[in-house]
């Protein structure tokens, strides 16, 4: 088991992650993923993530009902649900709400901030640091997150694990603005407002126009 490293000093608990999506997907902002592997250890620092539910969204995996393929999104909470999408990438997703209620939080973009040369090691093609895990495939290849990793429990502190946002969502002292928009790259309920990111992060994948500013406190629980 490899300790959390003094930078990242609390595991992030089953209980924050066992919530709605939206509460969930707020949590896991400026929380940091860490991987430690044969070839080094990366951390990143989450900017931007997607909320997806079950039998009320059709975007979401769950949607039609469980299978083998999607079967750890019903729990429970804190676990990895990794999934191949185009043949030729990974996308990796943290699971909320209370067990057997399928729902996840896909991981879209961040900021490496430990483990930069490991990182460009498996992101050769990035032309600068800020695109080594900006989007949600480039983030599993600069964290070496594979299949290997789906239903991996996060909050075991054992080579992939998730920590608390050790700046408590502030940053220079000052709270961090979380943006709300329509999701990317889905074409099911993509209008629903349930893509969430960091403002003015350089990290960030996509457009970064939105139509709602998330306040600083818990944010709205809306489907719309």
């Amino acid at each position: 088991m490899h300790a959390v490293p003094p930078l990242l000093p609390r595991l992030l608990p089953r209980d924050a992650l066992a919530v709605d999506v939206l509460d969930a997907a707020r949590t896991l902002l400026g929380s940091v993923l860490v991987a430690s592997t044969t070839d080094g250890e990366v951390a990143v620092r989450l900017v931007e993530v997607e909320a997806y539910r079950g039998a009320d969204d059709p975007a979401s995996h769950s949607y039609r009902g469980r299978t083998p393929r999607n079967a750890v999104m019903w729990g429970p909470a804190g676990h990895l649900y990794v999934y191949f999408v185009y043949g030729m990438h990974y996308c990796a997703n943290v699971v909320c709400l209370t067990d057997g209620v399928p729902g996840a939080v896909l991981l879209r973009a961040g900021e490496v901030i430990g483990g930069l040369d490991a990182a460009r090691h498996r992101r050769p093609t990035a032309r600068a640091d800020a695109e080594l895990a900006r989007g949600p495939a480039r983030l599993c290849a600069a964290l070496d997150v594979t299949r290997q990793f789906d239903g991996w429990d996060l909050t075991a502190g054992r080579e992939l694990w998730i920590a608390a946002d050790a700046e408590d969502h502030e940053q220079n002292g000052t709270p961090l603005r979380i943006v709300r928009s329509r999701r990317i790259g889905v074409t099911s309920a993509h209008h629903r407002l349930l893509r969430f990111f960091i403002a003015g992060s350089p990290y960030v994948s996509g457009w970064r126009s939105a139509w709602k500013v998330v306040p600083s406190g818990s944010p709205r629980r809306s489907t719309t």
